[in-house]
């Protein structure tokens, strides 16, 4: 039993300002529940007429009625709203949906009215939706909570949505609908004064007539509460998310790591490691959500995808689009080819994509041979509607295929329109363009790939011994990093320009010498670091150029390599953030960098790198140093397992050099440490 039960699956409902007159609120409302199996009592303090029906207070609605209504739909004003949902629940209501605005959203006395209806959640327990909604949908109860028109005429299917927007839910439902899948259950969250979409997610954990979730996220406030929920779910059912704010630069921090992260860019990555299928638009969302809820992969890294066209250009389009999406459509062994090659007639390309010329009465056992090939996990067929060469959803729904199957199938829009919804009753999805196709394939690949990553240990190497709270000098962070295992150069700290010397004689040139003060981050900006020093005249000359400093730091020079930025930081919201990037001003101006939260995998620290758009840099392109794989899943796990002590904030080392023999060493380090007064908090605050 779910503890939103009584908000999604009530046995009697009141309304809140129901009215008899259209065109109000209270009306729409009321009529949109008239198909509830339960009891709809309608409550109007103003006008009440009990004799029609309306009743002065949810109390006597309930004694009429003989029933306590489990859900009270508000449809009355903000300033109101907490004292009558404060007396629904002294009657026994458990759970409330707030449909009016005016809010916190609206500023000025709306903070008020938020606050009064807060504290009357914290005092009576009752859950709320809202406010600042228009409310959900549970068609398969006929529980149409909504004052949108149409949507009482939604079909019950296998599909939920959770939107931060009851517009988005409402838009996304419709949009199902027309792509012939229907709705399980579909949320607007409004201003996620209580339930969140954690909550809505936990709940649709224990539906077993949930087959795929669409998440839409504007905000990730409830942090890691939010992914668990979601790596609960992906257990059982497939989540999609689409998050908005690509273009939302938040302050992240002071380092070249945190003014990466955008609040997008964190919770998508969070998402994601949560085991939800990111998309980038909501047509994308429908698509994946309508494959997903017909056909689930089983746990692969990579599945390999089988092509089938019936007209060569279309299927031209699906087959670029995958792999350029990553997409492994890999060659057919020579049995496959030689068995093809029986079935159809020469000129026909026979290896992936198989082009069939035309739709034939072979398209069924081309399918079959193509799905048995052990290279392919998935079989996409293309093909237009073409009645006197063949029955296209006959010889679909006829193939006794070894993979699933996902059709594109296009023609007069009726008859393609139907034909999509026969396949898809039959399990069989089916999209209308290649680009759909495309979304729909890419989803169920990234499902597959999604849960093998859950599979992966969590790696939580213990945490190093961390110096006093304060400013933290770079010989002091090297220090920390050296006990991780992380590789530094042999330096010295030098008290005054003779010392400085005496290391020159000890280490050798070439060496850095560098300020040392820890409350001085980026020292290359005021002349604080001198490369190249192979001399004492270079090192006076070095000397006189740099600023006053309490002491020096002589370093070893590393040779030339390419170079890395690495990163942790926590995230106000979703906790510690690993980053990784391209060393230096590319990872700034390219935006090229990954991130995960902590703790992680090393199966997932080891993909990090493979993300980056110049990844090539660091695996041996154009005769550079491949960096030693290994040891730099070394490095992104130790300063992950950083994080582990609450005192740390951030850790950046810029750059991460990769040396001739492929291992990393920490050319600089900034380790910030949290003030002990704001240590113990919530992550998720």
């Amino acid at each position: 039993m779910s503890s939103l039960d009584a908000l999604f699956a009530p046995r009697a409902i009141a309304v809140l300002g129901a009215s008899a007159t259209p065109g109000k609120l209270g009306a729409a409302m009321a009529d949109s529940l008239a198909s509830f199996p339960g009891p709809v009592m309608k409550v109007n303090s103003g006008r009440p007429d009990p004799d029609r029906g309306f009743f002065p207070t949810v109390g006597e609605a309930a004694a009429a009625h003989g029933i306590t209504p489990d859900l009270v739909v508000s449809c009355i004003p903000a300033a109101v709203t907490a004292d009558a949902l404060r007396e629904a629940a002294a009657v026994g209501a458990r759970a409330a949906l707030v449909c009016a605005g005016g809010f916190a959203e609206a500023g000025g006395d709306g903070a008020l009215h938020q606050q009064a209806l807060t504290e009357m959640v914290r005092d009576t327990g009752i859950r709320v939706l809202g406010p600042n909604t228009s409310g959900f949908l549970a068609p398969h109860r006929r529980l149409t909570a909504s004052f949108v028109p149409g949507a009482p005429d939604l079909e019950p299917g296998p599909v939920a949505v959770v939107a931060a927007s009851g517009g988005v839910n409402h838009a996304l439902a419709f949009t199902l609908a027309e792509a012939g899948v229907g709705l399980r259950l579909g949320v607007g969250l409004g201003n996620s004064l209580d339930v969140t979409q954690g909550d809505v997610l936990r709940h649709l954990a224990e539906d077993d007539g949930v087959r795929a979730v669409a998440l839409h996220v504007e905000t990730a406030a409830e942090g890691r509460r939010l992914t668990e929920a979601v790596r609960r779910l992906t257990d059982r059912v497939p989540v999609v998310a689409l998050v908005v704010g690509r273009s939302d630069i938040g302050d992240f921090a002071r380092s070249h790591t945190g003014a990466l992260a955008t609040s997008w860019r964190v919770t998508r990555t969070a998402l994601r490691q949560a085991g939800a299928v990111l998309v980038d638009d909501e047509r994308d969302l429908v698509d994946a959500v309508t494959a997903l809820s017909r056909v689930r992969l089983p746990a692969n890294p990579r599945p390999g995808i089988g092509l089938v066209t019936a007209q060569a250009g279309p299927g031209l389009l699906l087959t670029d689009d995958l792999r350029s999406h990553g997409i492994q459509v890999p060659p057919l062994v020579e049995r496959t080819v030689k068995e093809l090659r029986e079935l159809l007639p020469a000129l026909t390309y026979l290896n992936n994509p198989v082009d069939t010329g035309r739709p034939s009465p072979a398209l069924t056992q081309v399918v079959e041979r193509v799905s048995e090939d052990p290279g392919i996990d998935l079989t996409a067929v293309y093909g237009l509607l073409e009645p006197t060469a063949v029955d296209l959803p006959a010889a679909l729904t006829a193939a006794r295929t070894a993979t699933p199957l996902v059709a594109v199938v296009g023609g007069p829009v009726e008859q393609a329109r139907q034909t999509r919804r026969e396949l898809g009753e039959a399990g069989i999805p089916c999209a209308a363009t290649p680009a759909s196709g495309s979304a729909m394939v890419r989803a169920l690949v990234e499902d597959a790939a999604a849960r093998t990553r859950l599979e992966a240990v969590v790696t939580t190497p213990d945490a190093p011994t961390l110096p006093p709270p304060g400013p933290v000098d770079e010989h002091t962070a090297k220090g920390v990093l050296a006990d991780l295992g992380i590789r530094t150069p042999v330096r010295r700290v030098c008290a005054d320009p003779t010392a400085a010397h005496a290391a020159l004689d000890e280490l050798g040139g070439p060496v850095v010498v560098k300020i040392l003060d820890a409350e001085i981050l980026h020292k290359t900006e005021v002349g604080g670091v001198q490369v190249g020093i192979r001399t004492h005249e270079e090192l006076d000359d070095a000397l006189a150029r740099m600023p006053a400093s309490p002491a020096l730091l002589v370093e070893q020079m590393a040779p030339a390599g390419p170079e890395l930025i690495v990163g942790v930081r926590r995230d106000p919201v979703f906790g510690p953030v690993l980053a990784l990037g391209a060393g230096g001003t590319a990872a700034e101006i390219l935006g090229d960098v990954s991130l995960r939260l902590a703790p992680l995998s090393a199966h997932e620290a080891h993909a990090m790198l493979d993300e980056l758009a110049t990844r090539q840099m660091f695996l041996g392109a154009r005769g550079t140093t491949p960096v030693d794989r290994a040891r730099l899943t070394h490095v992104l796990l130790a300063l992950a397992s950083l994080a582990a002590d609450d005192a740390v904030a951030e850790c950046e080392i810029n750059p991460l050099r990769v040396l001739p023999d492929g291992d990393v060493v920490a050319l600089d380090a900034v380790l910030l440490l949290r003030d002990p007064r704001d240590q113990g908090g919530s992550d998720d605050a």
